[in-house]
């Protein structure tokens, strides 16, 4: 199973230390599974602004460096990938 690893604020950290009881990985575990499936569900949406907070300030400074022709080749690609994905699921079910 891939690991990940998490950064939390000290305050936070100092707290879950003292409930060693709490297996703290099966607690992220579930909640990012649950996270999922909502977003899967389609019954939760993330703002542009909340992700951009989510992905972090050296994403955000890399996602600036990228010219606006390499956005519109990447949004051109992502698009027609969709639309395979999309018809490929449509074909499959009937």
């Amino acid at each position: 199973m891939p690991n990940i690893t998490l950064s939390i604020p000290p305050e936070i950290y100092e707290k879950m230390k003292k409930h060693k009881e709490v297996r703290w990985s099966e607690v992220a575990r579930k909640a990012i599974i649950e996270y999922l499936e909502k977003l899967e569900e389609g019954e939760l949406e993330i703002p542009s602004e909340e992700l951009l907070k989510m992905l972090g300030e050296d994403f955000v400074k890399d996602l600036g460096s990228i010219p606006d022709e390499k956005f519109e080749e990447y949004y051109e690609k992502a698009r027609e990938a969709e639309w395979k994905r999309l018809k490929s699921f449509t074909t499959q079910m009937y």
